[in-house]
């Protein structure tokens, strides 16, 4: 018992005196600016308020990807009395060249009971005000947009009245 008193305490030692892997670095890829109709709003299911959010369109701008937001697709919420609101977004995106890329976009946004209920009226608030990250993920066909499936991103969401901006950064 002694010994491995010993050694776990070694180890224990040992671990905390290793340094810090370096983080991955992250590089801007492109922003996705889309359009949004009227929510739809479904009411409270288990405690928590649901709605979803139909998109209309938008644009793709950036140095990795150009293009547009199809409409027809969604932004489905669930919004707590904690400020936790869960997003499971699903659309699609045309690039310039033409090529179809589906986009699977979950995250979380954690705001203040008043900035929520703010943003659920569509109401301006300063992005500073909540945090709304995601981890979008890409479908696309061999070619020139490929690597979209073979990289891991992650994204800043802004919540504007009318609109949702999300900055797409890739992952080294």
């Amino acid at each position: 018992m002694l010994t491995l008193a010993i050694i776990t305490a070694a180890v224990a030692a040992g671990a905390t005196a290793l340094p810090a892997p370096p983080a991955p670095g992250l590089h801007y890829a492109f922003t996705i600016a889309v359009t949004l109709a009227d929510p739809i709003e479904q009411g409270i299911v288990d405690g928590r308020r649901k709605r979803f959010v139909p998109i209309t369109g938008g644009t793709v701008s950036g140095p990795k990807l150009e293009g547009i937001v199809l409409p027809g697709g969604g932004d489905w919420q669930t919004i707590g009395a904690d400020g936790l609101t869960i997003i499971d977004t699903r659309y699609t995106l045309k690039a310039r060249d033409g090529t179809v890329i589906d986009i699977l976009n979950p995250g979380v946004r954690v705001a203040s009971p008043d900035v929520s209920a703010k943003l659920a009226r569509g109401e301006p608030v300063g992005p500073d005000a909540y945090y709304f990250r995601t981890t979008p993920r890409m479908s696309v066909a061999d070619g020139p947009h490929d690597w979209l499936r073979r990289t891991v991103f992650v994204a800043r969401g802004i919540r504007n009245p009318d609109t949702v901006q999300i900055d797409v950064f890739s992952v080294d």
